[in-house]
């Protein structure tokens, strides 16, 4: 008998083994998927990863339902690449193929919910069970989805639980495909109508039939038929909206056998015709740092490119690029935050054409999946219009690559890199070192401003160095003012609440010279909190343990974390005084300021809440690209790598935000968000400024960023680090323990601390409540390990999963949710 040991979507802590009946053992092969059963007949898509004849001895195998793949989805060195994730981060494999994966390759089956035959007794059924029956009625079957949003219920689940108990509804499974191949219906003329004497013939016919005759003439000249090249293929709905006819018309026409329509599958990846660009010429700084990294790459396999705002790091990316694809490799471009491949693609695709695919969340489902089967069906030599450059986020290094020469990571500190929730907990800068090194490919990062452990690598020769000192075109950096609000607030002479004079002037000039300006604040919505002015008591969030933020526009208090909202409160609800403030400002709080002092200019705005789709970010980034926004306000998505020709203002508008941020990182995140906010200005002829508000004008960070100093920054962190154990010196494990009751969280956190104090001693810190101690209903405490970087990654995870498993023989850990998260910063 021949089994299969399988990965399955799910967090399990070993493979299942199934077995193969006879029929389909020519078609097995590692990494292809299967679809089989697993628990109370849910149906899921595997991974086939190992092929056997050695049955389990402690269950009985279920056999495999079907084989859907004609050839592996997935390559024996991804799922190397998954295992070394599932071992460094902590994780199943199975949560490494669910996170890797685009959902609509993974057929699942979903639960749907029909009545029984059986007489219903309505009197023990209250309202909202009663609703749940009129719609199964009305709709036969419903998932749990559609169900809760036909019936407007919250907590659908319980009461379909419910309505379980009491035999009035039953639930079976079924197959879930959520990728169709696009279909469009095109216009032939038949092989009737392509004879010359014959389509005479239908002309004389038609002078009768104008409308009949406009078609029949549209569709040749869209076609181009008479011009005796090749014939285009026409949309039968383009082809109606063109001339403006009836369906009935087009119809007639297909009785007298002049049309034909066929079906015709497209791919949903957008190509253009555009005359492609040679690179650009690089400078004399740009050649000398590109033949440095060439020359890097013969000893090292990853390289630092240290390069200063606006020194043209993009552009050596290109060339870097460019020889890769000569030599028939693929690159992967990693990015991030979505809203840089808004102005990054347009440079790539005017270079490489359709040879660029984009991958990231804000795509559909099924345009992922054609990315992955283009990457995918190049190794076995099935496409025709082939993706070489993968621009993308952290995602992207799963993709199904079998030629990578090259992977280039820009803006490598950015801490958007490290996916936290859900497992695996990865890091995407770290991991592509990993997939480089299965694929002998190199490794390029470029920052002006280097996480510490990144530089830490590269000054012990871990890692190549290359620096870029000059700016393009030798722009000087930009002038950095600081405005102190300490004083300014003491003499009442912040201007609205939250303008120094210092910026409104510099605002001023810069808008008279037809200049644009870009104004960061770390915070979305209208205000932070709103406040008693009588007994302070503040809104908070009912699941968190968190102040509702102001939305003013919406008129809504909102939680971040859970995505709670209500209605702001006319009177406080502990006093029932009305004196309730805003307080603390956000980007719409600016938004809404700024007419006051500059009428004319027009305004936008760039944070979370209205990027949400990836029309939105393309539409922002335009708009200010024209020169249709005057002024950006924006959250720290506008400090990364965005590059604007006409920006001369960057306004820091409260630089104390991110200095006094309960966090070991908080110093040097400091550094780098106002370092890489300041780039922005003065990036094309002429100087820029910018100003940063400060009650700390003398902060040793704040100096820092005036003079461009980022080995002092440095120096001074990397001291603390060694001081306190850590990273780059210690290695971080964060153990999370969440419960909905305090008192079992305190009782779980406090055991699982001292389980993991016997095996590692004084490394042990915590566990302690973090800043925000409930979120989603769930109480948390976090478990802090500090181990050395010399010891083994399979030992500590031994012990810490022993300590794990120890706690499982408590009564009250069933319910105990204990989570892993490695390198969690």
């Amino acid at each position: 008998m021949t089994f299969v040991d399988l990965i399955l979507p799910i967090p399990l802590k070993k493979l299942y083994t199934y077995s193969v009946e006879k029929e389909m053992l020519e078609d097995l092969e590692i990494g292809k998927r299967t679809i089989v059963e697993f628990g109370r007949k849910k149906l899921y898509t595997a991974i086939i990863y190992k092929i056997h004849e050695k049955k389990p001895k402690n269950y009985e195998t279920k056999n495999i339902i079907s084989i859907i793949d004609d050839f592996p989805s997935i390559s024996i060195l991804q799922i190397k690449f998954w295992e070394w994730i599932a071992n460094y981060y902590f994780s199943s494999i199975g949560e490494v193929y669910k996170a890797a994966v685009p959902s609509a390759l993974k057929i699942e089956s979903e639960t749907k919910i029909f009545l029984r035959e059986e007489i219903i007794d309505f009197e023990n059924l209250n309202n909202n069970e009663k609703i749940i029956i009129e719609n199964l009625k009305k709709h036969k079957q419903l998932s749990i989805k559609d169900l809760q949003k036909k019936t407007e219920q919250k907590n659908i689940i319980f009461k379909v639980n419910s309505l379980l108990k009491k035999n009035v509804i039953a639930t079976k499974e079924k197959l879930s495909i959520n990728y169709k191949r696009k279909i469009i219906k095109i216009v032939k003329l038949t092989s009737f109508a392509q004879d010359k004497e014959n389509l005479k013939n239908i002309f004389k016919e038609l002078e009768k039939k104008p409308k009949y005759l406009h078609l029949l003439m549209n569709y040749l000249n869209v076609s181009k038929f008479l011009n005796q090249t090749k014939t285009l293929n026409v949309e039968k709905k383009k082809l109606l909206e063109v001339s403006k006819i009836s369906l009935n018309i087009f119809n007639a026409l297909v009785k007298k056998n002049i049309f034909e329509i066929q079906n015709l599958e497209i791919g949903r990846l957008e190509n253009s015709n555009n005359i492609l660009k040679k690179p650009s010429e690089l400078n004399d700084f740009q050649k000398k740092a590109l033949e440095e990294i060439k020359n890097s790459f013969e000893e090292k396999d990853v390289s630092l490119l240290h390069g200063v705002t606006s020194s043209g790091k993009t552009e050596i990316y290109i060339h870097l690029i460019n020889e890769e694809i000569k030599k028939g490799k693929q690159v992967l471009y990693l990015l991030p935050e979505i809203a840089l491949t808004t102005q990054i693609i347009t440079r790539l695709k005017n270079i490489f054409g359709n040879k660029v695919g984009v991958y990231h969340s804000k795509f559909a489902n099924s345009e992922r999946v054609e990315i992955w089967r283009n990457i995918l069906e190049q190794k076995n030599g099935e496409s025709s219009d082939d993706l070489k450059i993968i621009l993308g986020v952290r995602s992207s290094i799963f993709l199904p690559f079998h030629n990578l020469g090259l992977i280039i990571i820009d803006e490598e500190h950015e801490n958007t890199y490290k996916q936290n929730n859900p497992a695996p907990r990865y890091n995407a800068r770290d991991t592509s070192i990993v997939l480089a090194k299965l694929h002998n490919a190199k490794v390029l990062m470029g920052t002006a401003t280097p996480s510490l452990e990144t530089f830490f690598n590269a000054k012990n020769k871990k890692y190549s160095i290359i620096n870029l000192k000059e700016r393009f075109k030798n722009i000087e950096l930009p002038e950095v003012i600081i405005a102190n609000t300490h004083i300014a607030y003491k003499k009442k002479q912040m201007i609205g609440h939250h303008f120094t004079q210092t910026l409104l002037e510099n605002m001023k000039i810069a808008l008279d010279e037809k200049k644009q300006i870009i104004l960061f604040q770390n915070r979305r919505g209208f205000s932070p909190y709103i406040e008693c002015m009588t007994c302070k008591w503040i809104p908070k969030c009912e699941n968190c343990d968190v102040n509702l933020t102001y939305y003013q526009k919406e008129n809504k208090l909102s939680c971040h974390y859970c995505g709670y909202t209500e209605k702001p409160p006319k009177t406080c609800k502990a006093c029932e005084s009305t004196n309730l403030k805003n307080r603390g400002f956000g980007t719409e709080k600016i938004e809404e300021e700024i007419p006051l002092f500059f009428p004319k200019s027009k305004i936008g705005r760039m944070d979370l809440n209205n990027t949400r789709t990836r029309k939105s970010y393309e539409n922002i980034i335009s708009r200010f690209e024209k020169g249709k926004i005057d002024i950006l306000i924006g959250t720290q998505m506008i400090s990364k790598g965005l590059d604007f020709d006409n920006v001369s203002i960057v306004g820091i508008m409260n630089a104390d935000n991110l200095l006094n941020f309960a966090d070991f990182r908080a110093l040097e995140r400091s550094y780098q968000l106002m370092a890489q906010v300041s780039g922005r200005a003065g990036r094309k002829n002429k100087r820029g400024k910018v100003i940063i508000q400060t009650t700390e004008p003398n902060h040793r960070i704040i100096k820092n960023v005036i003079e461009n100093d980022y080995i002092n920054m440095y120096e001074n962190e990397m001291e603390q680090r060694k001081m306190f154990k850590y990273p780059p010196f210690f290695k971080l494990i964060k153990i999370t323990v969440k419960h909905r009751h305090l008192g079992i969280l305190e009782r779980g956190a406090n055991d699982l601390a001292k389980n993991l104090r016997e095996i590692f001693g004084n490394r042990i810190l915590g566990p302690e409540f973090p800043s925000i101690k409930r979120i989603q209903k769930f109480y948390l405490k976090n478990i802090i390990l500090k181990i050395e970087k010399d010891k083994s990654t399979n030992k500590t995870r031994f012990f810490l999963q022993k300590a794990i498993d120890n706690i499982a023989n408590y009564n009250y850990s069933k319910s105990l949710k204990i989570l892993i998260n490695v390198d969690p910063y």
